[in-house]
């Protein structure tokens, strides 16, 4: 799970318990947190669509990077590592790099993203995305709006996905069609979950971030959310789009 917040110092969930709400004025700040971390996690999302189609579509590209093991790995190796930064190194970076940072994360994204346009058809792609599109919506406003504390859903949800990345790694190597349903399944349910689970988190952490005294904390929360919103989605819409369609037309 993109749980990235449970390092992030003052970000953390035991500081927000013994923090107050926002003044009035400090609820409209709040509100516009909330609305960056919206409006950056769609620019990302349209980086990656974009990133994905210009490579699937050309292919001098495709052969660069798919017809050498080397590129493919380096290219996962430096989402990992643009990951890893920006959520642990968010207190240290600056919200203009962290944002730098995060938009290229999306356009790597795409371009290995790019390959299931060769696994789906252009039918299945766009029914997972509306379905998705929809799901996460539906979600994030549950975990925005709901007053029960979903916190304590976070060490079950954790324990959920490292069974379920063990769970795809065994199914790598037995390719059994009945253990990837049952992977393809809980993965939608799963994510379904840390979603709302998420929006939650990051309502709260824009919360704090309005009343520790930063003025930058709120822009890096504004990002960090909308990392954590991103991947929710992308992982909601690869495992819808199992579902929807194992191969192309």
């Amino acid at each position: 799970m993109n749980n990235y917040f449970e390092t992030q110092g003052h970000y953390d969930r035991g500081n927000y318990a013994n923090s107050s709400y926002p003044s009035a004025s400090g609820a409209l700040t709040f509100s516009g947190v909330m609305t960056r971390v919206y409006l950056w996690m769609t620019a990302a999302l349209m980086l990656t669509a974009g990133a994905a189609l210009i490579t699937a579509s050309s292919p001098t590209l495709l052969n660069i990077i798919f017809g050498n093991q080397a590129i493919v790995w380096i290219l996962f190796g430096g989402e990992l590592a643009l990951v890893m930064g920006i959520s642990w190194g968010i207190n240290r970076l600056s919200p203009t790099m962290a944002t730098a940072l995060f938009l290229l994360y999306s356009v790597v994204n795409g371009v290995t993203l790019s390959s299931i346009f060769f696994a789906y058809s252009l039918g299945s792609i766009t029914q997972a995305f509306a379905a998705s599109a929809l799901t996460f919506g539906a979600m994030s406003v549950l975990g925005f709006t709901i007053k029960r504390d979903l916190s304590g859903l976070g060490g079950i949800l954790m324990m959920a996905l490292i069974g379920l990345i063990i769970a795809s790694v065994v199914n790598i190597f037995w390719s059994n069609s009945v253990l990837d349903a049952i992977v393809t399944y809980v993965g939608v349910f799963l994510f379904v979950g840390i979603t709302a689970y998420d929006t939650q988190r990051i309502k709260q952490m824009s919360e704090i971030a309005e009343t520790s005294g930063d003025a930058a904390a709120p822009r890096r929360v504004a990002i960090l959310g909308a990392l954590s919103l991103y991947l929710d989605f992308i992982n909601l819409f690869l495992y819808i789009l199992r579902l929807f369609g194992r191969g192309r037309d």
